[in-house]
């Protein structure tokens, strides 16, 4: 009995510095469009920015990756496709997006992602869902229309919403390898070198995609105008880098293997939710009564279909509490 009493409280104190680090995480991504925007406006390239953001990060993550060269050996496939669908495709299609749409708009797009996990759960690893959940992504869905106001004669830019769907697309892969092997004790792939060669594998092929040589680096030795303030545009790449990258993957990865896809993306709607609030005080976008209302909604069918999504290893939809329950059996097998 002491010994399970023991295994409980673990269980919760790990649950409780999963949700921790995975409100850190969504507050450090939710600042990185409101600095980078700036930075494009100035007259960087959206691609530029995000080869300099994938770049200066892998450069601070680069002794792990030589730490954990072993995984190069081990797990190649997680490794590209972290870089490939974590790194390189959610940067470059958000960031493209931030260009043509406000960055509120385009947080709130991408943040889709939560309830297309739900489509991975039914299509892909063919477990059943639940009637909550699927109303939860046709709430999603119809909040998303109230975002990019339809009733206007699709008059939004179609491009941008295009790539913030990108952008949404991509993140379900960022949820899903970042739980790969989390539930599988000391042999699970270590959490900071999986960061690190999925920012090598992003940065080297961005840098083919973007081809920084034919950057403006005189941008970087000037101010970038925010909202009418002059900021110095190294700093702001400097909080890109260290605060909405490296500090902000570590923090989101470490918490889905605490956590699950599933939990974590729940809390990471909340990165759109700050990052609307930073883009409205520091950037002066404002969002109209409907594209508010359509925002909340979009969170709240996220939050409803994650929320409803059946544990792995369930034969049976669940109402409610899969996730829950995950995070039990979780703690009792550590």
């Amino acid at each position: 009995m002491p010994v399970r009493t023991s295994q409980t409280s673990q269980g919760r104190s790990g649950k409780g510095v999963g949700l921790g680090l995975a409100l850190v995480s969504a507050v450090a991504f939710g600042g990185s469009g409101v600095a980078a925007k700036p930075l494009i406006e100035a007259g960087l390239d959206p691609l530029h920015v995000v080869w300099l953001r994938a770049t200066g990060a892998a450069l601070v993550m680069l002794p792990l990756a030589v730490r954990h060269r072993g995984l190069l050996r081990s797990r190649p496939a997680l490794l590209a496709g972290f870089g490939l669908l974590a790194v390189a495709g959610v940067q470059a299609c958000y960031f493209a997006a931030l260009s043509r749409i406000p960055v509120g708009v385009a947080l709130l797009v991408e943040y889709l992602a939560p309830a297309l996990v739900l489509g991975w759960v039914r299509f892909v690893q063919r477990r059943p869902v639940t009637r909550a959940a699927a109303f939860g992504v046709v709430l999603a869905a119809g909040g998303l229309a109230c975002v990019v106001e339809v009733w206007s004669g699709l008059s939004f830019d179609v491009l941008g919403l295009l790539l913030a769907l990108g952008a949404a697309c991509c993140q379900v892969g960022y949820f899903v390898l970042s739980d790969q092997g989390g539930d599988a004790g000391e042999a699970a792939p270590n959490p900071l070198g999986v960061i690190a060669y999925g920012l090598l594998i992003g940065a080297a092929v961005l840098t083919v995609v973007a081809r920084p040589w034919s950057m403006d680096w005189s941008v970087l030795a000037h101010g970038a105008d925010m909202n009418g303030t002059s900021v110095p545009a190294i700093a702001l790449l400097l909080w890109i880098v260290l605060v909405a990258t490296v500090l902000a993957y570590v923090t989101g990865v470490v918490s889905v293997r605490r956590l699950s896809p599933q939990v974590a993306g729940v809390v990471a709607c909340l990165e759109a939710v700050i990052a609307t609030v930073l883009a409205w005080v520091l950037l002066g976008e404002h969002l109209s009564a409907p594209q508010v209302v359509g925002g909340a909604v979009v969170l709240l069918g996220a939050f409803i279909a994650q929320s409803s999504t059946p544990s792995k290893g369930s034969a049976e939809p669940v109402a409610s509490g899969g996730a829950e329950r995950e995070l039990s059996a979780r703690g009792t097998a550590t």
